[in-house]
């Protein structure tokens, strides 16, 4: 695994990694445009500038691995592929990739938010103008198993043990009881992508975005599935969908929901930072334990991402096995006097997190 002298010194600190390292990243790139061909659009023309800033991060984290969100999915990989063809130009190549349709932007024919209005982007499976808008890939510099994904993003939300479906005030299910019969958990997808790495182990990258738990009503429904898409992958790992993969793992995705701060059902991200099964980096950045205090209950050096009114939260996550030796990890938001500093706040809210882990 090449690291440039630059990215060492620059990112990562003095650090040498070694041959018998791996690098695993998370990056919500907000590649979302209004409308189906305008992200392809833009990454070919050249001089869309958060295009240009998205690539700089991701070539500078130099991940093995990345699972990537907010990006729009298209049939033939289009956008993907001139993505990691930019990618190719900087030096940060990629030979294998994954992505499927996502449920985000996929019609569903029912009136999901309740407001009386058919068709609108609340109304998709998963909230989105256009098929695909939004959704996740994985880029790999080992191969993977494509024939052995295991894609969970048909599996029926009332189908998942305890599942918290959202319910009207005489506890009728909201919007309607048929809804249930077609209602997928993922609002955009869960896979689990078995990888084969360069000692000839399997990782399996367990990856999903989940839906932010606001933009509701009452009911909580963006908050109830925002919980229960998380606690799925706890639900997984005991075996609930079928034979567990005996390989090591780690769980890579934007779950929008910090442990400790703002609003959403908390105790889902709490639950699996503590399972026993799954170690914790607690990845931290200087950018973030500079940015000033906001009098949230987290440290601000956790923080992974920046909005208006939530403020800094950490909800972008990197989270390997127990059974893994964990290196170095960290979160690409350097201080401001760092040359790669615009580039990082141009590229997306969210920021890069990263875990190097031994291959012992």
């Amino acid at each position: 695994m090449l690291r440039s002298l630059l990215t060492a010194i620059l990112i990562f600190g003095a650090t040498q990694l070694a041959a018998d390292t791996i690098r695993v990243a998370s990056f919500n790139t907000e590649l979302e445009r209004s409308g189906p061909g305008l992200l392809l659009r833009d990454i070919t023309s050249g001089n869309d500038p958060q295009v240009a800033a998205v690539v700089e991060v991701i070539a500078l984290a130099d991940a093995d691995v990345i699972a990537l969100q907010s990006i729009d999915w298209d049939l033939e990989g289009l956008a993907l592929r001139a993505l990691m063809a930019e990618l190719d130009k900087t030096g940060a190549p990629y030979s294998y990739f994954y992505a499927t349709q996502p449920n985000s932007g996929r019609a569903s024919g029912y009136d999901l938010d309740g407001d009386g209005r058919l068709g609108e982007p609340e109304d998709s499976w998963g909230f989105g103008s256009f098929t695909g808008q939004g959704g996740i890939a994985v880029l790999s510099r080992f191969p993977i198993r494509i024939k052995e994904v295991s894609d969970f993003s048909g599996f029926l939300w009332r189908d998942l043990r305890a599942a918290l479906l959202p319910v009207n005030d005489d506890g009728t299910l909201f919007p309607s009881a048929q809804v249930y019969l077609e209602q997928p958990l993922s609002s955009t997808a869960h896979w689990a992508v078995p990888i084969d790495l360069p000692n000839g182990e399997t990782l399996t990258l367990l990856t999903f975005k989940a839906t932010p738990p606001v933009f509701d009503g009452p009911e909580d429904r963006n908050g109830r599935r925002n919980h229960d898409e998380i606690v799925f992958w706890q639900a997984y790992l005991d075996g609930a969908f079928g034979p567990v993969p005996d390989s090591r793992f780690v769980i890579a995705g934007d779950s929008n929901l910090d442990p400790h701060d703002s609003e959403g059902r908390r105790e889902a991200m709490q639950a699996l930072l503590s399972d026993a099964r799954i170690v914790d980096p607690a990845q931290s950045s200087k950018g973030g334990a500079a940015a000033g205090g906001q009098g949230h209950a987290g440290p601000d050096a956790l923080d992974t991402v920046d909005w208006d009114g939530p403020g800094r939260l950490r909800v972008d996550y990197v989270l390997p096995s127990r059974d893994w030796r964990v290196v170095d990890a960290g979160v690409l938001w350097p201080g401001m006097d760092a040359p790669e500093h615009d580039a990082v706040l141009s590229a997306s809210r969210h920021r890069l997190v990263w875990v190097d882990l031994a291959l012992d």
